[in-house]
């Protein structure tokens, strides 16, 4: 058995309504596994966890985004192995979604939609994590 932690790092993406101005949170849909889940995945060889979140990002959500402060980093078990994953906040900037094997849709939801829509009640402990963050910085 190897104990070694998959490490991996993502982001809470999040943006202001273009029609409402509402804050909107970006979530995406994972057909490998049906589920929704922040945009996140696996540091390659020699990349520091930041850069790899900004990556990850971009790669899933077709959205650049300004990285904003460290969330919660987490920790389970995926396929046997421990992972854990080290999250920001992130607003995306201007970007276009194009469907992908790795992700075949996004949603951006209002903060109380997306906790219920996100499938691990871990990932939707990190909206609140984002809202505190975003209430501090105003």
């Amino acid at each position: 058995m190897n104990d070694t932690p998959v490490r991996a790092a993502g982001c809470v993406l999040w943006r202001r309504s273009p029609v409402t101005g509402d804050l909107e949170i970006c979530l995406v849909h994972r057909p490998k596994y049906d589920d929704w889940s922040h945009p996140k995945g696996k540091l390659k060889r020699g990349e520091d966890a930041v850069t790899a979140a900004l990556r990850e990002v971009a790669e899933e959500t077709g959205y650049p985004a300004g990285l904003g402060g460290e969330l919660s980093t987490a920790h389970y078990f995926a396929n046997g192995r421990p992972k854990e994953v080290r999250y920001w906040s992130a607003e995306a900037e201007e970007g276009h979604f194009t469907p992908n094997h790795e992700v075949d849709r996004i949603l951006w939801l209002r903060p109380a939609e997306a906790r219920q829509r996100l499938t691990q009640p871990r990932d939707a402990e990190l909206v609140d994590e984002l809202l505190a963050s975003l209430h501090n910085t105003q």
